[in-house]
Parts: C-alpha cells; structure tokens; sequence
C-alpha cells in the first residue's frame, strides 16, 4: 500500500477545519428548518433548492482545495529527480489492490485522497518529467503549460460553437498562426488544436480524400472508382494504419516505401510503387512525409517530395509532430525545407513545446477544404457569427476543450524566442550524448542533427538480428530497472539498437553522464552469447 498524506480532520492551510469534501465545518445555509412539518414541507424543500448543491464548494474552500494542490504537485515536482524514472517489477497486481480501497460510495478527506493519488503517481507511472527520462517525446510539461491547464479547466470554455468562446477560439488561432509563419506556410492558413498527432493526421487524410475525390463527402470510399492509396515511409508513425481502418479505406490502403540509408523515405522506391499502383488500377491521393520519425529522428526528402506530389495532383501532408517545433529556431528552421509547399501539416504542441498532453496541431493552406470536410448544421447548435466559422462544423471533433491555452500561456509568458532556445539546448546536449557514447565504444546507428541517438555495441550488432535484439533489449531493460535512466529498444530498417532521446527541459549535462554510466554498467553486465 501506498502513504497517504494526514488524517482526515487535519486542518485546511489557512487553520480552518475542512471537512471530508473540502468544505468549512459549518452549518449550511439551506439546511431544513426544525419545525419543518407536513404543512412546511414544500416550503423546506424550496429553500433547499435555492441553497447550495451538494457538489459546491465556496471560492474560499476551492482556493485552499488549489492551494493544498499546488503545494503537494510542486513537492512531487521536486521529488520525481531524485527517484527511480520508471517503475520495477509486476505491479498491476498491486495497483489493483490499491484501488480496491477506493469503492467510491461515500466521501472522504480531500487531502488524504490527494496525497494518496500523488503516492500512486510517484510510485507507479513511468516519469516523463524526469531529467533521465529519454524517451517517445514525452514532454516535461512547463509550469505555465500546467498553469495554462488549470484555468481551462476552471474557465470550463466550450470552444465548439465561436459565438461560445470567441477568446478561446481567437487565442488558439494567433497561436495556429504563429506556428505557421514560422513554418512558411502561406498567410490563408488555418487549423485547429487537437487531442494528439493522430487525431491531426486523422484530419489530414479526411480533408485530402475530400479535395482529391469529389464523391467522398456523400458516398465514402464506397463511391471511387478505385481503391485509394496512400504512401508514408515504413519508419513513420504507424497511426496511419489505425487512421486507415477507421475511415474505411482498410489497412491495406497504406502503401509503406523502403527507407534509404539515412532512414529516409526512398524517393526512387516510391516512384516505383506509385507506378505498380497506377498500372494495377488503384487511385494514390495521398503522400506524406516525415519529419522527425520516431525510431530515429529521420527528417524525409520534403523538396523532392513536394515535385512529386506536384507531379502527380496528390495531397501531401508533412508530419512534424516532433521536429515541427525547430520551425521556432532560425538556426534550425532550414532542416525543414520543403515543409512550407505541403498541403497540411501536423505539429504536436505536447512533443518539444513542453506542452502538458495533449495538445496536438493540424494546419492547412486550404481552409475551405475544413468545411467542405466537416460541415454540418443543426438546430440546436448557435447560429454562426458572420466571418467565423464555428470549430464543431471545421473539425474531428464537436465539444472542443481550450486545448490551446496552454500554449498561449507558455509562448506569452516566456517568448518565442525562449522555446527556440531551448530546442537549440537540447540539440547540443543530443550532440553531447552521441560524443560520450562514442567514446565508451558505442557505434551510432542514425544520421540526423536533432537529440534522438541510436546506439548499438558492435560486438553485439556482429551477431546477427535475433542475438543482437535480445542483447540490445536486455540493456535497455537493465538500464530502466536500475532506475537511473529511461531508454528503450529500436529497430530501425529492422536493426536492433538502443534508443536515447532529448525530451525534457529539466535534462543537463550531468544526467548525460549518467545516462552513459548507466548503459556502460549495462553492457558490462549483459553476457553476449557467441
């Protein structure tokens, strides 16, 4: 079992006695009065309806409520460093029992929920804010992020109808400008917050069936003439698969090309499979480049991309979820050429923004392929203000969370500039990682400029792909459950090899070193079968 944090009648933080819910100890004012009888009934029951709820709390118990939070939430901030990044051994088992405490039926003190929830969290999440979590781009969220977060959440906006929100909505959209300025992007381009980079790659392909086949909108797949494709590297996020199945286009319509010896999409492999697809009747309508893969950090041929897509009329969709961020720095902005031609473009806020998930982003050159997409009106939904479409007729989804805000926040509060800054560290602490692991005799596997390093031990990669897999992964595996690091195993063009990413903020020097120590104890303690 987890600690809890006090007792329950422990007293608030300004010495005032909560109880059980958060509220003060004191009689409510719509309590019933003692002379309540049958002749009073209706009246007792009306005073009780013009008192409080019982969900209410007052704004002075919601500011100690937030308070206690931010207190508790900033000591596991300053705690998560010095503990284990990831969790050891079988836990669900233990996870359940802990849960198996909580039935749910009946109140109980805030603050001992709270400090139980946060001991959970500490003891049973992998930490994506820790300085030695060197994982899938998972963020260390900013505190103006987590900032940004809460006051959604207290403001509560519904950001599916403009007339609602039209502060949310305007908000999201300077933000949605800002990103596509510095991308290049044409000055009509506009877009929305989404939950994550497959939901903005969802959006993607719906809105390129939309422009490249007329009958899509009233008939679906069902009503083409022939079978849709669409073509992304095989080391791009396989979300499109799932995004494949759900619009109807089925699996088999994603068409993954080869990879040259950069990890990049093979320009001359695509070529020949958009001609075997063209020959066998098929209908191409999408082509999608990436620019930052997961695996590696392979940013795709996007200029060579854009002439072919040209050439060919398809629809060409670049994502950056990871890598869009660089469009912030000037001095990394040119590793994206070509990404200012496409015709949407996904970028994840929640990626190397350091923006609390999820905060994802979908940007077209083409607004009015958003409404030819997902246009629809109804009578109980406001009427739309004149020169503002309404985000529910514009996007995947109907109720809309201020995903943006968070964003807003951190970009108004710390600047442009202080993001591209920080990118530009991160980069330089990448550089750091793959010198010192070349000097403890790893061999570097990827070629790319941004903070992702592929590793692989030479005697190890020697042994052929099964050997050296199970090797690689025993190494990654000890790494993480020594506690000092968090990496993982990658195949990249089915090569075995040790993934270390940049992702948090919080990430220095020292935690390089560390990192290094701890895959050089590893190693050492990992037999290699011959």
């Amino acid at each position: 079992m987890t600690e809890t944090s006090t007792a329950p009648d422990r007293d608030g933080p300004h010495g005032t006695e909560l109880n059980n819910t958060g509220r003060d100890n004191v009689e409510p004012d719509n309590a019933a009065p003692d002379n309540a009888g049958p002749d009073n009934a209706g009246l007792a029951s009306l005073s009780t309806l013009n008192g409080s709820g019982p969900l209410e709390l007052s704004s002075a118990d919601g500011v100690r409520l937030l308070t206690e939070t931010a207190t508790a939430l900033a000591e596991h901030w300053d705690r998560v460093p010095d503990a284990p990044v990831a969790p050891g051994g079988q836990i669900t088992a233990e996870v359940r029992e802990w849960l198996s405490g909580y039935d749910l039926s009946s109140p109980r003190p805030f603050e001992e929920v709270l400090g139980d929830v946060l001991a959970a969290l500490r003891r049973w999440i992998v930490h994506t804010t820790h300085p030695r979590y060197f994982g899938l781009f998972n963020p260390t969220p900013t505190w103006w992020g987590m900032a940004g977060d809460l006051v959604t959440a207290g403001a509560n906006p519904q950001l599916a109808a403009y007339s609602h929100a039209p502060a949310a909505v305007e908000m999201e959209r300077h933000v949605l400008r800002l990103i596509a300025r510095r991308l290049g992007l044409p000055e009509q381009t506009e877009g929305s917050f989404t939950s994550g980079g497959a939901e903005a790659n969802l959006t993607a392909v719906i809105v390129a069936l939309t422009r490249q086949f007329g009958s899509f909108t009233d008939s679906g797949v069902r009503g083409l003439a022939g079978d849709p494709v669409l073509y992304a590297s095989a080391e791009s996020h396989l979300a499109w698969i799932k995004i494949a199945q759900m619009t109807g286009l089925g699996r088999g319509a994603v068409r993954l090309v080869p990879v040259d010896s950069r990890h990049r999409l093979d320009v001359a492999a695509l070529r020949r499979m958009y001609a075997e697809d063209i020959a066998a009747g098929k209908a191409p309508f999408l082509l999608i480049g990436t620019a930052g893969t997961t695996g590696g950090g392979a940013i795709d041929p996007l200029p060579e991309m854009v002439d072919l897509a040209r050439e060919w009329g398809v629809h060409l969709h670049v994502d950056a979820a990871w890598a869009g961020a660089i469009g912030l720095s000037d001095r990394l902005r040119p590793l994206l050429a070509g990404i200012e031609a496409a015709d949407s473009v996904t970028v994840d806020a929640h990626k190397w923004l350091s923006a609390p998930m999820g905060a994802g982003m979908f940007l077209t050159p083409h607004p009015a392929s958003l409404s030819d997409s997902f246009a629809v009106a109804t009578a109980y939904m406001p009427a739309q203000v004149e020169g503002a479409a309404d985000p529910y007729s514009t996007t995947v989804q109907w109720s809309r969370r201020f995903i943006g805000l968070k964003v807003f926040l951190a970009l108004a509060v710390a600047g442009e500039r202080a993001h591209a800054e920080q990118i530009e560290r991160d980069v330089r602490l990448g550089e750091l990682l793959a010198d010192r692991l070349a000097e403890d005799g790893w061999l570097r596997i990827n070629d790319t400029p941004l903070p992702v390093v592929c590793v692989v031990h030479p005697a190890a990669d020697a042994t052929g792909a099964q050997t050296s897999a199970d090797w690689h992964a025993a190494v990654a595996s000890r790494v993480v459950a020594s506690g000092r690091a968090w990496v993982s195993l990658v195949r990249l063009a089915g090569r075995p090899a040790v993934r270390i990413c940049l992702t948090s903020h919080r990430t220095r020097a020292a935690d390089i070193e560390e990192v290094v120590a701890a895959l050089a104890a590893a190693r050492d303690e990992t037999p290699l079968a011959r």
